[in-house]
């Protein structure tokens, strides 16, 4: 019977070893397979391909057998730009961007600014780095960002704000649905005329929140956030890397979401399928004071217009750009999160994703992230899944995640529903505690 991974059985039996062609004509690993020709060849460290195994047989001759595509769901960051972008990237007109005068960033950051109803906006190489010129912008060296400890420029951003800023985060655990507690948030506030504490001058979100399983925060929560921290004299940024998910789960528009925060990055480059790039909006002054503070942490770009063509056609309105398809990535990981409850072996995602244990709760993933654990070890389970063309990754609080994005179609989910069945199969005597201390 065929594995319906797409493997043959006797490639997929194989159990802890990579399948893939040879790497520079170096062979490391080879196991004789009971039913295949030969022997399969595996050099160290490379991962399934479309070229498929290499088969070497008793003579020492190599033949190839065909395999279906790797399906890669470690992110929405692994996305291809579309032929529209590519044809853009090729054409586009370019100038200086250091000087200001390269047209097409110029047009990409009027777009993402009127998208999003401020008056700038500034194009960046990552997401990273437009949170990190919002808070040089924003903050003064020795002030601190109220943030939510599970947030990326928390975790996930090298501590770029303590070595680049010279800032620090008092850091307010979140709830289920990716929000801090009001209260909670209106006490974290400092006494500015306490010389002991930091001064507070920045409160952070994040949207869609990570860590809660990529849930989307609302304009009437956002505006609760800002009233809190004007009422104190501090901005509010949002950590908006994918925004325009949130604004298509809850059917608004990205200016409602981006309206009541005084600055908001967002990603091209993970949802929207760019190559590269995020934009930071917000206005005319705080742009300028990022722009510098873009020089200063070297993000200062060149003929960058080949890379903003493709943001500009991300950016369209309706079928012709990228924002309205994020949809059907939903639709997909629902569809996934919903098989994967039912499989023996997957669990709650625990944490904030799913504080109640027991089974999978499909009803929490409502973008394009599904996070689960596994009552196996962990480890032992995403290289079977691997060795069937699938990809995830582990995460926080010893869950797994897989990601939904442009290029994974539903024929994709169902091979990735299989393969994950056939994974927690293989590895169901494989059973750990990660918790658990040794």
């Amino acid at each position: 019977m065929a594995d319906p991974t797409g493997f043959e059985p006797a490639i997929s039996s194989v159990t802890g070893w990579h399948v893939g062609p040879l790497h520079h004509g170096s062979v490391r690993r080879v196991r004789r397979i009971a039913g295949a020709p030969g022997v399969v060849v595996d050099p160290p460290g490379r991962r399934p391909s479309c070229n498929g195994p290499v088969l070497a047989s008793r003579d020492g001759a190599l033949h190839s057998r065909p395999m279906a595509p790797i399906i890669d769901l470690r992110s929405d960051t692994v996305t291809r730009p579309t032929p529209e972008m590519r044809r853009a990237m090729a054409m586009a007109e370019v100038g200086d961007d250091v000087f200001g005068d390269d047209p097409t960033v110029i047009a990409l950051e009027e777009r993402a600014a009127e998208l999003l109803g401020k008056e700038a906006g500034l194009f960046v190489p990552s997401g990273t780095m437009g949170n990190l010129v919002a808070q040089l912008a924003h903050l003064g060296r020795g002030q601190e960002t109220i943030a939510g400890r599970e947030h990326h420029i928390v975790l996930d951003e090298a501590a770029g704000h303590a070595v680049v800023a010279g800032t620090s985060i008092r850091q307010l655990a979140e709830r289920p649905d990716g929000t801090l507690d009001l209260d909670e948030l209106r006490g974290a506030f400092r006494d500015p005329l306490d010389e002991h504490h930091p001064e507070t001058g920045l409160v952070a979100m994040e949207n869609t929140h990570a860590h809660s399983m990529g849930q989307p925060i609302t304009p009437a929560y956002t505006a609760r956030v800002a009233a809190i921290a004007h009422e104190h004299g501090v901005p509010l940024h949002v950590d908006g890397a994918r925004l325009w998910n949130a604004a298509v789960a809850l059917e608004v528009s990205g200016r409602d979401l981006a309206a009541p925060a005084d600055s908001v990055t967002f990603c091209l480059s993970k949802g929207l399928a760019c190559p590269i790039g995020s934009v930071l909006v917000g206005s005319r002054e705080l742009i300028r004071r990022a722009r510098r503070g873009r020089k200063l942490v070297g993000g200062g770009m060149r003929q960058v217009g080949v890379l903003a063509a493709a943001g500009l056609v991300a950016l369209q309105d309706g079928a012709d750009g990228m924002i309205e398809r994020l949809a059907e990535d939903h639709a997909n990981a629902r569809r996934l999160a919903e098989a994967l409850a039912d499989l023996d072996g997957t669990e709650s995602a625990g944490g904030i994703a799913q504080p109640e244990p027991g089974r999978l709760d499909p009803d929490r993933v409502r973008t394009n992230f599904v996070l689960f654990r596994v009552a196996r070890d962990r480890a032992a389970f995403l290289e079977a899944l691997r060795a069937r063309g699938v990809l995830m990754i582990d995460y926080s609080h010893g869950q797994v995640r897989a990601v939904t994005h442009h290029g994974i179609e539903a024929s994709d989910v169902d091979r990735v529903i299989a393969a994950t069945a056939a994974a927690l199969h293989e590895t169901a005597t494989r059973r750990i505690a990660e918790a658990t201390p040794a």
